[in-house]
């Protein structure tokens, strides 16, 4: 009977008569009372992968000769941080947005400028990981780094740092020393940070913040004009709130044991001097906006657009700090947010209609 497994005893014709069985439907097995049970068991089958169906060969970084070769660029490349280039072009350009400089001369000072703070900037993060690098390795955000790892060799770092310094070096000789003061100030400061200054609380949170102020100097002396204060202070109160956030998170991260500087800091106070400083930023940016001699309609009403969304800006990233725990990178914490993001949009489209 179709369906009945082959190995089980047939039933007696009499227990199941022909009629009350439809044709073409199977019967189940069923135990006979008094017969010993029998159980079926259907032999496995393996069946073959055709070799068209097979998995794709991974792909596997390279090793040998071709990934020592690899390693040390590698690590080179992530010591000098460029995620945390785009910051240069963003202040140095701004001067030129303000003053609606669109000129191929323009863009090419700008270049200019933006290339000597990349490799100061460079320069300083090379010099802080190697100086840092026994502390880096207590903290969990920084024992990744290539020299807290042990992947990249001190001395080799150190030979890079002589290769960026002459690369910066000809790159100021190529201007005046007038056009390029800015770099070599933030360098000698940046230098004393490493050694000293880094080590006392707000005075390492204030020379990050002037390190940006003199990136906008110097986007307007490459243009050749003269900085406007209220700029430069929104800059400054802004970069502010920044680094103390920075902070904030450094202190619930690892407390004050990473870093000195933080020993002065408690979460308490952080949290009202972020809130002083973004006070202090939005309140400059108004004065500088609002004090723009063109006062026709449609200026005004951009003008007060690109205050609100400044203001909402701030918010965020208070919110971003204090509820969402963001902060360790500012970088990051900006330019991964959609909300951010979408304030840097609208920023672009204002400039571009004032222009």
């Amino acid at each position: 009977m179709p369906g009945v497994n082959s190995t089980a005893s047939p039933l007696p014709s009499s227990s199941a008569p022909a009629s009350s069985v439809p044709v073409g439907i199977p019967v189940p097995d069923v135990p006979v009372p008094g017969a010993p049970a029998v159980t079926a068991s259907a032999p496995s089958v393996v069946l073959p992968v055709p070799a068209a169906h097979s998995a794709p060969p991974v792909a596997r970084p390279p090793s040998g000769p071709l990934r020592r070769v690899l390693r040390v660029p590698r690590a080179l490349l992530r010591l000098s941080r460029p995620y945390q280039w785009a910051k240069n072009p963003v202040v140095i350009a701004l001067p030129a947005v303000i003053l609606h400089r669109g000129t191929a001369q323009t863009a090419l000072a700008v270049l200019w400028a933006t290339a000597l703070f990349t490799l100061a900037s460079i320069a300083v993060y090379v010099l802080n990981d190697l100086l840092d690098r026994e502390r880096d390795r207590l903290n969990p955000a920084k024992s990744h780094r290539p020299l807290a790892s042990g992947e990249l060799a001190p001395g080799a770092a150190w030979t890079y740092l002589a290769v960026v310094c002459a690369a910066l070096a000809a790159g100021v000789a190529l201007a005046s020393l007038e056009r390029a003061w800015p770099v070599l100030v933030y360098l000698a400061l940046n230098l004393a940070y490493s050694y000293r200054l880094k080590h006392v609380s707000l005075v390492d949170a204030f020379v990050v913040a002037v390190g940006f102020v003199l990136r906008a100097v110097q986007g307007y002396l490459a243009l050749g004009a003269g900085p406007s204060s209220w700029l430069l202070l929104t800059v400054l109160t802004g970069c502010l709130l920044l680094a103390l956030g920075k902070r904030r998170r450094e202190l619930l991260d690892v407390g004050g044991e990473h870093r000195p500087a933080l020993r002065g800091y408690s979460v308490q106070f952080i949290d009202y001097l972020t809130l002083v400083s973004a006070t202090l930023s939005a309140v400059t940016l108004g004065i500088f906006l609002t004090a723009a001699p063109d006062e026709s309609p449609e200026a005004t009403a951009l003008v007060f657009l690109t205050l609100g969304t400044s203001v909402f800006a701030v918010f965020r990233y208070l919110q971003l700090l204090l509820v969402g725990g963001g902060g360790a990178d500012p970088v990051r914490t900006l330019f991964r947010d959609r909300l951010m993001v979408g304030c840097g949009i609208v920023w672009a489209g204002v400039f571009t209609l004032l222009s």
